[in-house]
């Protein structure tokens, strides 16, 4: 298999990101695998009936998240499917379904300039972006210029 993974959060933010995906599979017709990483490293300290309900809650978040983006790209003719996967480590989610891919390219959103806190500084990026490709051989594309 092979393809294009892109990693998203969801939120106006991730449009960019979902659009230089769905051009990007246009451009060299592979399928795209959007990605959802659910983090519940918060809900450690929770009661555990507590932690299930949230945990349920999110996924469903997840799922609503990946089908807008999967409508996204059938609206423009591209293939897609949406990857919920649960880890503590949001990186090492992505380098891992890239590698069970054989991903070719990886598209990875850029923060925009907040004062809220990312998951990653555009310096963290760039390096995070040469290790996937690294480990994966896949080719690491940022969104071009995008409306928000």
């Amino acid at each position: 298999m092979s393809g294009i993974v892109c990693a998203i959060r969801g939120g106006a933010s991730s449009r960019p990101t979902i659009n230089q995906a769905i051009r990007t599979a246009i451009e060299t017709n592979l399928p795209i695998y959007f990605l959802y990483v659910l983090n519940l490293d918060f809900l450690k300290k929770g009661g555990q009936s507590r932690t299930q309900t949230i945990s349920e809650e999110m996924q469903e978040l997840g799922e609503f998240i990946l089908l807008a983006a999967q409508a996204q790209a059938e609206q423009q003719g591209v293939t897609s499917e949406g990857i919920i996967r649960e880890g503590d480590v949001v990186g090492d989610e992505i380098i891992g379904l890239c590698v069970e891919l054989a991903a070719d390219y990886v598209i990875l959103g850029r923060p925009q300039e907040t004062k809220r806190e990312n998951v990653f500084t555009h310096a963290q990026l760039d390096q995070f972006g040469r290790h996937i490709e690294r480990e994966t051989g896949a080719r690491v594309i940022y969104p071009a210029g995008d409306e928000q």
